[in-house]
């Protein structure tokens, strides 16, 4: 075998489940047995809620919960992950909705699950944690708004108005019931996230959204409440295999939608199994084949009339909670979900659509970590004004878009900070030995110049600004040996300020140039500017000699009769 081939194999092999994930699951069953019991409880109104939301129904969202759930859970990067449709996937995907249809969300889910492998393979699952936390936050209180407005329609008890755009669809659902009121269907939604909220304060561990829905099931058939609309008929089990729902001619148009996608995915499963991790003690997750796992759940589940799903934050931190060790819990919960999709569809299908409108209005609501967004808005206007950019981007246009122009914004205001780190001063002359007629007399001929700092398209402007407004001297020195980065932009701006000051008969000398910025100077002429005459000196004393016999032989300065010294703290390297 060549290394190449053995290369590929070890990289396929450390994506796919280990004899260690069987001996977790053995420690303690019994313990996972009960965790995946309490996450399915609390999965089951929220895999109906989320797909009824995205426009596909409730047996979407079941299905997805249990096909994804499982392959997740079984090739995943975490033992703790539980996978399934959410609320910030139901928000990308009703736009795709409203222009694909159905068929059109099953084949972005096919797609992005492929681009999801490809990721894996490509070992990019390190490359998630440089997205900056203000951008994390602010797109989970933009998601946990969207979500509680997609709630509205159904929570008045309305119709869902025409509309892509959360924001008129909520207006337009607000102007309907206020003609046509159903206050059954609000006093269920409201009860129903009342008792969750509540609950959750009082007795964390006690499922009250699976409660919260049957007392609301049971009142309303009780009492014929008209008014409430129930989910509708599911089907007695899961829809066989299928790729009816691929129409081939239309993989151009889907490509963006399931590059975004993939790309929330990504994010949000890698977001959620670092969750995990930080809730308990010597577990690590393994992205890349966290992502793997992820891909694999997401070209399945279309197949049997699945959303996209990824990890759920919410349904992980319940399985930690309840005290799971391994795969084996999150794979009971999309059993348990199996079981009643296969026995207990007739009830589910009796479930008001008020009250999951309920249960996601709750966990809208508990979406949002105060502290968190607090602390975050506290600590730099730079991280507040990140924050609020992704969040309102999130509401106004869609998922993607918030998330890149928070990455956008949050490069743009480091690069200020960074550049705001470069300093160019001006180094005083020491008198030393010297009269006060000799050193004034080099005053007014000499001046050096430190620049510390990156010097590169940030920062650039300004230098060229500071450096070109020199006063009329004959020689200016740059001492160099503290410039921490340098681009082309930092390069060139550097050969255009030289190349003026020459012009005005201003000779520049520099020193300490290190190895790393000699190509860049290089590759744009600068180099050979700065080399003219010998202009470039390995240390500032030899650049401060060769001004002075500069100034001697243009007879500026007598020859042999000031000696002179700069005043500044030890230089680094060689400079000294």
């Amino acid at each position: 075998m060549t290394p190449g081939f053995i290369r590929a194999w070890s990289r396929i092999t450390a994506l796919l489940p280990a004899r260690n994930d069987l001996a977790e699951m053995r420690r303690d069953p019994r313990r996972d047995l009960l965790a995946g019991l309490t996450v399915a409880i609390v999965a089951l109104p929220l895999a109906l809620g989320f797909g009824v939301s995205s426009g596909l129904g409730a047996e979407a969202g079941l299905a997805t919960a249990v096909i994804a759930g499982a392959l997740a859970a079984v090739f995943g990067g975490s033992n703790l992950q539980v996978s399934g449709p959410t609320g910030a996937m139901t928000v990308v995907l009703v736009p795709i909705v409203a222009a694909h249809g159905p068929s059109g969300v099953l084949t972005v889910g096919l797609m992005a699950g492929v681009m999801l492998v490809a990721l894996a393979a490509a070992r990019a699952g390190k490359y998630m944690q440089y997205v900056p936390a203000p951008v994390v936050e602010g797109f989970t209180l933009g998601i946990a708004c969207v979500i509680g407005l997609q709630q509205v329609p159904n929570a008045l008890g309305v119709a869902k108005p025409e509309g892509d755009r959360v924001l008129v669809v909520t207006w337009r659902a607000l102007e309907e019931f206020a003609r046509h009121p159903n206050w059954t269907a609000l006093a269920l939604a409201a009860a129903v996230a009342a008792l969750m909220l509540a609950g959750a304060r009082l007795r964390p561990t006690v499922p009250f959204s699976i409660l919260a829905v049957i007392a609301a099931t049971i009142v309303t058939q009780a009492a014929g409440l008209d008014a409430a609309t129930p989910i509708g008929q599911l089907p007695s089990g899961l829809p066989a295999p299928s790729l009816s729902f691929l129409d081939l001619g239309a993989l151009g148009s889907l490509l963006a939608p399931a590059v975004a996608v993939a790309a929330l995915a990504a994010l949000e499963s890698l977001l959620s199994a670092s969750v995990a991790d930080g809730m308990t003690v010597g577990q690590k997750h393994d992205p890349d084949r966290e992502l793997f796992g992820q891909g694999l759940a997401n070209i399945t589940a279309p197949l049997f009339g699945g959303v996209p799903a990824t990890g759920a934050i919410a349904r992980t931190a319940v399985n930690v909670r309840t005290g799971a060790g391994s795969r084996l819990a999150a794979l009971v919960h999309a059993a348990i979900l199996a079981v009643i999709v296969f026995a207990a569809a007739p009830l589910v299908s009796r479930i008001p659509l008020a009250a999951l409108a309920g249960v996601l209005l709750a966990t809208a609501i508990r979406m949002v970590e105060v502290g968190s967004i607090r602390a975050m808005t506290r600590a730099t206007r730079s991280d507040a004004l990140i924050l609020v950019l992704t969040a309102a981007a999130t509401l106004a246009l869609d998922l993607v878009y918030a998330v890149i122009i928070g990455l956008v914004v949050a490069g743009a205001l480091a690069l200020r900070a960074v550049a705001k780190q470069a300093r160019f001063d001006q180094v005083e002359l020491d008198r030393g030995d010297h009269s006060t007629e000799e050193h004034a007399l080099l005053a007014e001929h000499i001046v050096a110049y430190r620049i510390d700092g990156p010097l590169f398209f940030a920062a650039a402007h300004r230098f060229l600004l500071e450096l070109t407004d020199v006063a009329d001297v004959r020689v200016v020195i740059l001492r160099m040996s503290r410039v921490s980065t340098m681009d082309a932009t930092g390069a060139l701006v550097l050969k255009d300020a030289v190349q003026k000051l020459n012009r005005r008969g201003i000779v520049v000398m520099t020193s300490g140039i290190r190895p790393g910025q000699r190509q860049v100077l290089d590759s744009v002429g600068a180099l050979d500017l700065l080399r003219l005459e010998g202009r470039e000196y390995a240390t500032t004393p030899e650049a401060i000699r060769g001004a002075r016999d500069h100034l001697e032989m243009a007879g500026v300065l007598p020859a042999g009769n000031v000696r002179h010294t700069l005043h500044m703290p030890p230089a680094q390297g060689a400079e000294s």
